[in-house]
């Protein structure tokens, strides 16, 4: 039983369900088959990266904003977001016609961007500042307080929460048998405190797991510490979930509703947008990918079970795909870099190739400048596997051979020197 005062009632749920019927229709929910074998479960898929946004955030800010007084409302709105929160506060502007001013961190995709300039055609400005979405939060509350605007939080309010809970609802609405588990993203906590709590009353048998990206886990740090705590460093790979400090209102309820958070590396992140595309022909952005990810983590507990993840959205700019390939191979360990102390001698690299590499090996990189005027020189080389165990005869290779090599795949500040 939910006891926080800021838990969303599952009346408030219903009631912003008949707001969002005005602008929205339910998501699917379906069966993934591949997951389902690889975990041997029932594992379903809740669509959000198929809502007209491309994301579950259209919910909570429709539903904020039309709970906004007229007058209020005719003042204009202000939100900050990473990107998923501003295309929906951007759609809502344009549906109510009125104006939005919208700040992003400068870091955003600019795909993302011109999404949301899509979306608000002329009844929003956007202003880019900070390099996090917690930069550009701050500002954007400064801006609407001295700008006497209404500003839209992206996740730590109970209307937004309350949109965002609908999720939950339809869940079991749609799903014909009891769910051992749901999966879902957490970012700042909207989704997850809003979802848990429709879940929580209406079906307490089901376990609610919370997932964060591994270099911002705000949500579990905070319950850890039992208080909201701001973290001093995130990584803004996943930039839908890269959120430094959770929800104050969120916290109290997601340290209620949450049965467990998982902490997912990036790499598994990038492995799992690779697998949902080639796989399941479904296109997600990193913190779309979140909730599937996490299932490696929790095969052995789920094998048997009726399993649901939240794909919270797919605005994924292409242009990062080689970085996210680059990711999900260093991270399944298919990828390694070397600096190679080369003799300085003709037909060196050949020799590297014919006597190193295995029959499966490829040499995807290296980089070599061959100087006279010394005996041997450094050279980077990169190399990628068909099966991580391959890596043990490779470099048991490099040994015979008596090489001079240093790996750097985990000599972090060299690595991203030179990769």
């Amino acid at each position: 039983m939910v006891t926080s005062k800021y838990y969303p009632t599952v009346e408030a749920i219903e009631k912003a369900s008949g707001v969002l019927e005005e602008i929205l229709e339910p998501t699917p929910f379906q069966k993934n088959q591949n997951l389902s074998d690889i975990y041997g479960a029932d594992v379903y898929l809740k669509r959000e990266d198929l809502q007209m946004v491309r994301s579950y955030k259209i919910r909570g800010a429709y539903n904020k904003i039309r709970s906004i007084a007229p007058e209020s409302m005719q003042n204009g709105i202000v939100c900050a977001s990473a990107g998923n929160h501003a295309q929906g506060v951007a759609f809502s502007c344009s549906k109510l016609q009125i104006m939005g001013s919208i700040f992003m961190p400068v870091t955003t995709p600019k795909q993302k961007i011109e999404q949301v300039r899509m979306f608000g055609r002329e009844y929003i400005e956007i202003i880019l500042t900070g390099d996090t979405f917690d930069a550009a939060n701050s500002a954007a509350i400064k801006y609407a307080k001295e700008n006497d605007k209404t500003f839209i939080p992206p996740f730590d309010d109970p209307k937004v929460m309350e949109g965002q809970g609908t999720i939950g609802r339809e869940i079991l609405n749609q799903c014909k048998e009891k769910l051992d588990y749901i999966f879902v993203p957490i970012g700042g906590g909207g989704l997850a405190s809003g979802l848990g709590s429709y879940i929580r009353q209406m079906s307490p048998e089901t376990k609610i797991i919370g997932v964060e990206p591994g270099g911002a886990p705000c949500m579990k740090e905070a319950i850890k510490a039992g208080k909201v705590i701001k973290l001093e460093q995130i990584d803004k790979f996943v930039d839908g979930a890269a959120v430094q400090e959770a929800g104050a209102l969120t916290y109290e309820v997601c340290k209620e509703v949450l049965d467990d958070i998982i902490v997912v590396p990036e790499g598994a992140v990038c492995t799992t947008i690779i697998q949902m595309y080639n796989k399941s022909a479904i296109v997600v952005e990193p913190a779309g990918a979140l909730a599937a990810a996490a299932l490696r983590f929790y095969a052995d507990k789920i094998k048997g079970k009726k399993v649901a993840c939240i794909v919270s959205g797919s605005n994924n700019d292409i242009t990062r795909m080689e970085e996210i390939r680059e990711k999900s191979l260093l991270y399944e360990g298919l990828k390694h870099y070397f600096i190679v102390n080369f003799p300085q001698k003709s037909g060196v690299i050949v020799s590297f190739i014919r006597d190193i590499l295995g029959p499966t090996d490829d040499l995807v990189h290296i980089q070599y400048t061959k100087k006279t005027n010394k005996n041997s020189g450094p050279a980077l080389v990169g190399i990628e596997l068909a099966s991580k165990d391959d890596f043990e005869p490779l470099l048991q290779r490099m040994d015979a051979q008596g090489l001079k090599y240093e790996y750097i795949n985990e000599n972090n500040q060299l690595f991203e020197i030179l990769i």
